[in-house]
């Protein structure tokens, strides 16, 4: 049976990624890998649209997330945390582990934040070093406005730091030009590679705080990485296979050019949405973004059961997580997907919940996002 992945992380590789990075082995202290690294470099920081050096660690998302905290924070900080998600509520987890003390502002899932809460609550907290958010919450599907946020967040002391997992890629975060401090992101979801790279990258205010910071640190040391980046080369050893992946993953996107990667994942998730409501299905999130759709279980449904259905026909999508699970189910559309996925996705989605008898008028969804492709 063919496989679909339509999950949001992994996501599915490009043949020409894959076949990069089944080439013969490199050793990472060559001049071969110092020139592989120099362009990446330079790719990275167009992907990012930030002048300076994007870090890049042997991890997943959450190790660069991990690595902002006690890059730029000291024990007993303060922090405000915007927790709409669970990946929202990982911000909030990393710092108090690391006894930093969390003010929270907390969002109904599938609500998107409201900027004037934020204002508030820094202006309630004046010693408050950073403000931690997530550009697209990938367990609700819902979107929060980064620029807003940083127009707030840019006359106070504190730093901005962005999750970026994923939405770098798929929505536009123009660091510099919004003036956002920190972003962080990974390799498994719209740079269309394996899980396995972490990427961070820091304005000047950001590296600022660097020196200052007192939290315990040894592989996640950006002062550390940074030097060796200078040299096209890495503190420790790098995945080097999946940064050869990454040189051809970034050709990818350059090359089509930002503005229409950004414009070919809102084409898709536009008509995936346009599906999903064809059917009489209600979305999770009030403000959803473009890498996934999270959509409500219709009643009597197991949002589970919908996924394993799925599953049973060669589509893998995901479910809910947290107290979110069962209530829901969630199809992603970035990265290497095309149109014919997402009709793919929600032909099988048709059926899947017929078989569940949930009343359905078979091709409506079809006829819908068509109509949003065509």
């Amino acid at each position: 049976m063919k496989q679909y992945l339509l999950a949001p992380g992994p996501t599915p590789v490009p043949p020409v990624v894959l076949q990069a990075m089944a080439q013969p082995m490199i050793h990472h202290r060559t001049p071969e890998y110092e020139g592989l690294f120099a362009e990446v470099r330079r790719d990275l920081r167009l992907l990012f649209q930030c002048t300076h050096d994007v870090l890049m660690f042997a991890a997943s998302g959450t190790g660069a997330m991990e690595g902002v905290v006690v890059n730029t924070l000291s024990p007993g900080d303060q922090v405000v945390v915007l927790r709409g998600g669970k990946f929202g509520e990982r911000w909030a987890e990393i710092c108090e582990a690391y006894g930093v003390r969390v003010v929270p502002v907390d969002v109904p899932y599938g609500k998107s934040v409201d900027p004037a809460v934020v204002a508030e609550t820094l202006a309630r907290t004046p010693e408050a070093r950073a403000v931690f958010a997530t550009q697209s919450e990938t367990s609700t599907g819902a979107i929060h406005d980064i620029q807003a946020l940083a127009g707030i967040v840019r006359g106070s002391d504190a730093l901005l730091a962005v999750d970026a997992i994923t939405s770098l890629g798929v929505m536009d975060l123009p660091m510099e030009t919004w003036g956002v401090d920190i972003v962080v992101s990974g390799s498994q979801k719209a740079l269309m590679l394996p899980p396995g790279l972490a990427f961070a990258a820091l304005s000047d205010k950001a590296w600022a705080r660097v020196p200052q910071a007192r939290l315990p640190k040894f592989y996640f040391n950006f002062a550390r990485e940074r030097k060796a980046i200078a040299e096209n080369q890495s503190a420790y050893t790098p995945a080097v296979s999946l940064v050869v992946g990454l040189r051809e993953s970034l050709r990818l996107i350059l090359s089509e050019g930002l503005p229409n990667v950004f414009a070919r994942h809102d084409r898709l998730a536009r008509a995936t949405r346009a599906g999903i409501q064809a059917l009489g299905l209600t979305l999770f999130a009030e403000h959803p973004g473009a890498a996934c759709t999270a959509v409500t279980a219709p009643g009597g449904t197991d949002g589970g059961a919908v996924v394993k259905g799925m599953r049973k026909r060669g589509i893998t999508i995901a479910g809910g997580q947290g107290s979110m699970k069962g209530t829901m189910f969630r199809i992603a559309h970035m990265g290497y997907v095309d149109a014919f996925d997402v009709l793919t996705a929600l032909s099988g989605l048709e059926m899947v919940l017929a078989d569940l008898g949930y009343p359905i008028a078979f091709g409506a969804s079809l006829q819908a996002a068509e109509q949003v492709l065509r």
